[in-house]
């Protein structure tokens, strides 16, 4: 359910608001239990969307480092080689 959780920072170009946005669909999805909420509950689920979003978009534009900004390619490539030793080659 939380694939699109993931690392945001330091990333260069930045992450996007899709990308943000994204992540925040999976957390509050993931908070809640709920993958779409019934009429109901809609407007509740798209506030917290809106809200983690906004403080998650606020956290990444305050945060400093000083190492260099990472690759999305290198990272990706990382990630599917963790993926493969974990779950094995297709």
């Amino acid at each position: 359910m939380c694939r699109n959780i993931k690392l945001l920072f330091n990333f260069d170009p930045p992450a996007t608001t899709d990308e943000v946005q994204a992540s925040s669909l999976q957390f509050v999805r993931k908070l809640s239990g709920m993958n779409k909420p019934s009429k109901a509950n809609e407007e509740a689920f798209q506030l917290a969307v809106e809200r983690v979003a906004a403080a998650a978009q606020e956290m990444l534009n305050s945060l400093v480092t000083n190492a260099p900004a990472r690759d999305r390619e290198i990272e990706t490539a990382r990630a599917r080689e963790r993926s493969a030793l974990r779950y094995g080659r297709a």
